[in-house]
């Protein structure tokens, strides 16, 4: 049964490769079981788990909530999933600021549920967030979807959609006219090979790269789970980084299958000009350009290794391959094999953070020289977080804010990570080191809804209104 469901998989992994001519390149479809009071309600109870696609069940309503009609300067927005999987799936507004810290301000639901948020991101204008869905395949329903936060206190739902040829939505990059590119990790099938999704700025996919040929025959050769995102926009050049294929990490399985390679982009030509190998890197998860690098050198975790990598993408291998990708750090045997390691730096390209999911820790290491890399957090630490994955440096560059969830299957799939469910508020010190303080429980916060867990983040910095930062 296992080897007949692999070989349909590959079979539609085969079919779905080769691109559609432009613009049918995206879908957006009602639920296929609408929601009808009193009648459908029972049946998010009743269905019971099911191998890779779940029933299509409608999400029970939103429970009444209480909203605040305070104004902070800075603000959090956090990409939500129902704890009971049965609730609609929502964006949570809360402030951060020191003396409303954790209020929440508003709860945007979208017209779904189960759809396992992920990551999200937000327009260069600060007027449309986007949030990836990482399952929404498996009930057949949109995966990408957008908000209005042109009222950064009360964003309200925009719309939604789901590309033809991939699946499973990842990392995201706002572009200079408004779109998004985002990686969309495994095809529609949850297979490799995924595509990255270009969007317009009225946020309709324009693209599912790569289209050239020599590009697609790269990506059908060895295994495209693009997860990790970051751009060079001076230098013409993207890369993503591959990490699982998303279909075998779900219930039946032979194995997780953990990919060692990242794909040098040329960015004009949305076109693919490398592959870069990192040995048994077991899952790249993360990638990102050093700000001000000479080099237009990026740092990529291998999560099997524990390690960091640095990425120069103008050197050349010793076969005259374009991308060359060097040891930089190792983080230790605390940070092997811990299903998931994210990353953000600093501005100022002096300091990377990571989270290192399953060993309950986040690193902080100074990389302001490249050739001697001081770690600034003792690993043998025991810090006070469950779980953290999604991680990002406030606008202001002294706080980082770190979601304690990464990812829970069920019974259907074999990843489930411990979690705490809360949103960490960290402060940086003027050294780079971390001083752990302030959280947001969304257990308690949203227990209404059997919990909530939070994914990722989106936080505004609106302190000068002449110059109001979104990231």
């Amino acid at each position: 049964m296992a080897a007949s469901r692999l070989a349909l998989a590959s079979l539609l992994a085969l079919a779905l490769a080769s691109p559609l001519p432009e613009p049918s390149a995206q879908l957006s479809l009602p639920p296929l079981i609408p929601s009808i009071p009193g009648v459908t309600t029972p049946l998010t109870g009743l269905a019971p788990p099911l191998p890779i696609l779940q029933v299509p069940t409608p999400p029970l309503d939103s429970p009444p909530f209480t909203g605040s009609d305070i104004k902070p300067k800075k603000i959090g927005y956090f990409w939500t999933a129902a704890g009971d999987n049965n609730h609609k799936d929502f964006l949570a507004t809360y402030s951060l600021d020191d003396d409303t810290f954790g209020t929440l301000i508003w709860i945007t639901d979208v017209p779904t549920s189960g759809n396992s948020p992920h990551h999200s991101g937000v327009t260069l204008d600060g007027k449309t967030i986007v949030g990836g869905g990482l399952l929404s395949l498996l009930k057949t329903q949109d995966t990408a979807y957008y908000f209005d936060s042109s009222n950064p206190y009360r964003p309200s739902f925009k719309k939604s959609n789901r590309a033809l040829l991939a699946a499973i939505t990842d990392e995201i990059r706002a572009k200079p006219d408004g779109g998004f590119f985002i990686t969309y990790m495994g095809s529609a099938a949850g297979t490799s090979p995924g595509r990255l999704i270009e969007t317009d700025n009225q946020f309709n996919i324009i693209g599912q790269h790569p289209q050239d040929v020599p590009s697609t025959l790269n990506i059908l050769g060895e295994q495209f789970s693009p997860h990790g995102l970051s751009v060079d926009w001076d230098k013409n050049i993207l890369l993503t980084s591959d990490f699982v294929v998303p279909l075998s990490v779900l219930k039946p399985t032979t194995g997780v299958q953990r990919a060692n390679t990242l794909r040098l982009w040329n960015l004009q030509q949305r076109s693919i000009i490398s592959t870069i190998t990192i040995p048994n890197g077991g899952g790249i998860q993360d990638v990102k350009f050093i700000p001000g690098n000479p080099d237009s050198a990026a740092l990529a975790t291998a999560v099997h290794l524990g390690q960091v990598w640095i990425i120069y993408p103008f050197k050349y291998d010793s076969a005259g391959n374009q991308g060359v990708a060097e040891l930089l750090y190792d983080l230790g045997p605390k940070a092997r094999d811990t299903t998931a390691i994210y990353s953000d730096i600093t501005k100022d390209g002096k300091f990377i953070y990571l989270t290192l999911t399953t060993a309950n820790h986040i690193a902080a290491l100074d990389i302001s020289d490249l050739s001697n890399v001081k770690r600034l957090d003792n690993p043998d630490e025991v810090q006070p977080t469950v779980g953290p994955h999604y991680i990002k440096i406030t606008p202001d560059q002294k706080h980082i804010v770190v979601t304690d969830y990464f990812l829970q299957t069920g019974d259907i799939g074999v990843i489930n990570t411990p979690a705490d469910y809360k949103a960490l508020y960290i402060d940086i010190n003027p050294d780079g080191s971390l001083h752990f303080g302030r959280s947001i429980d969304f257990q308690t916060n949203h227990a209404d809804r059997g919990g909530a867990k939070p994914h990722s983040a989106v936080v505004f910095d609106l302190t000068d209104p002449a110059q109001p930062y979104y990231y």
